[in-house]
């Protein structure tokens, strides 16, 4: 094991980890940040989604050793009462219903309209490929992605 130090959310932290732990399980056991899911642990469906350096990647595959001066920002971090647009968008449209995709889904799209603040519906749905939803709110995910939009712009 190796002692890490890593910024989440604005705090430094460090860890004593194995320098291939995944930073999902370092922020969900060592650091108790729970909003971050566990979905498929290959990358592939977005529950575990967080910002490193404000782009969204997949938390689930980038080991702790990757991270090095990056500033980590999981759904805790991303507005301090949840009110970043895109989280009001999400309530007003009344996205979730199991919830438990939702975090990666709200980091991805707040990471996309930090860098597209008038997104199509094409590039919506481009930037969203790859959150999976279970339950299958994707037009009410959409719809929200563009409110939030229109209130960020």
């Amino acid at each position: 094991m190796a002692a890490f130090s890593i910024k989440v959310n604005g705090k430094t932290h460090q860890v004593d980890v194995d320098s291939d732990t995944p930073v999902l399980w370092v922020l969900r056991d060592h650091l108790k940040l729970v909003g971050t899911k566990f979905g498929c642990g290959i990358a592939s469906c977005g529950a575990c989604t967080i910002h490193a350096d404000g782009n969204a990647i997949r938390s689930c595959s980038l080991p702790i050793s990757a991270v090095k001066d990056m500033s980590l920002t999981t759904i805790e971090g991303l507005s301090k009462d949840g009110d970043h647009p895109v989280q009001e968008a999400w309530l007003e449209h009344d996205v979730p219903q199991c919830g438990y995709c939702q975090a990666g889904q709200i980091m991805n799209a707040a990471a996309f309209l930090e860098k597209n603040s008038n997104p199509s519906d094409e590039e919506i749905s481009q930037a969203m490929n790859g959150n999976i939803c279970r339950c299958g709110t994707y037009i009410r995910i959409n719809q929200a992605i563009k409110t939030a939009a229109s209130k960020m712009s």
